[in-house]
């Protein structure tokens, strides 16, 4: 496919929106590009990237290697992505410390209206569907419930999270950064992000190092897990389609849960930067809890995320694919 400079800055734009997404754990980036329309060339992608293109570099040269791997395609997504996810984090870090019921009443409209998004791709419901559904949305009530089995900050927890977080690249429906949220590490990734930029800009090269191992222990898992998960994921998307949107919806469900704006605090700890975190809590009703509620703005913030999936599924609908 014969691609212009103005088609691949399309292209970054739509990186860009995905990398929004997996900033904040409602939509998931596979969401964006399902809608937009490069999902499947976003897979079919993937797939290419192995060992063998070496090998056709090595034999017919870097050219040719480049554009087995449609390689200009996924760089000018993925620099859309990396520009997003550096530019937001900044902000959402600011508004999980300021604005907490109001962030989280969005993710919570977000989410609530990717449910259904997701839920209307499933054609011919059946008995084998509904059950998917609601052994799905209790398995994912109770794993929001649980305590983390590890610190965020352990190396190898860091690995499994990147492994488990980069579904969200592969498959519609679920957010990476939910992911990180419900495995307890979404603080620590917005942090490491930040103090990578933050070490870079002011000089800071403890700041920096420290940050650097994160990202890359983050980035090592993500990288095995697209590997791991592409192929198979890809081949239940074609194969069970049904079935895997009905897997996702009731996840989807059940983590609603997690992202309720109202929070009661059971257990603290303290993290690498020496902060009291959150480590375990409780969803409770706005009425009781402890403080302002701001009820009345956190219904329009939620109507506010749940307008947002809409806005997107409508240009999805209109979309010109490049």
């Amino acid at each position: 496919m014969q691609r212009r400079f103005i088609d691949y800055l399309v292209i970054t734009f739509k990186g860009i929106a995905m990398g929004a997404a997996d900033v904040v754990p409602g939509v998931s980036g596979g969401t964006i590009a399902f809608i937009s329309g490069i999902y499947e060339e976003l897979i079919e992608s993937i797939d290419k990237v192995n060992l063998g293109v070496f090998k056709v570099w090595k034999q017919e040269g870097f050219k040719r290697a480049w554009n087995s791997i449609n390689g200009n395609f996924l760089f000018a997504l993925f620099f859309g992505v990396a520009f997003s996810i550096l530019s937001l984090a900044k902000l959402i870090k600011w508004l999980l410390h300021n604005e907490t019921i109001l962030l989280w009443s969005f993710f919570f409209g977000l989410v609530l209206a990717s449910i259904l998004y997701i839920a209307k791709q499933i054609k011919g419901w059946s008995i084998k569907l509904i059950i998917a559904i609601i052994a799905t949305s209790i398995l994912s009530f109770y794993i929001t419930e649980a305590e983390p089995f590890a610190s965020p900050d352990s190396p190898f927890y860091l690995l499994f999270c990147g492994f488990i977080a980069i579904i969200a690249m592969i498959l519609p429906g679920v957010s990476g950064a939910f992911i990180l949220l419900i495995l307890g590490a979404y603080q620590t990734a917005i942090d490491t992000i930040n103090n990578l930029r933050d070490g870079v800009l002011t000089g800071n090269m403890d700041l920096f190092k420290d940050a650097l191992l994160k990202f890359a222990l983050l980035g090592v898992g993500a990288i095995i897990g697209i590997k791991v998960f592409s192929k198979a994921l890809n081949w239940m998307f074609k194969h069970h389609k049904n079935l895997t949107l009905a897997i996702l919806t009731g996840f989807m469900i059940g983590s609603l849960n997690k992202i309720w704006p109202w929070k009661e605090v059971l257990k603290t700890r303290v993290n690498s930067e020496g902060e009291v975190v959150t480590l375990l809590d409780r969803s409770i009703s706005p009425i009781a809890y402890a403080g302002d509620n701001e009820l009345v703005m956190a219904i329009i913030f939620i109507v506010i995320g749940f307008a947002t999936i809409l806005i997107l599924e409508s240009l999805g609908k209109h979309k010109n694919n490049v």
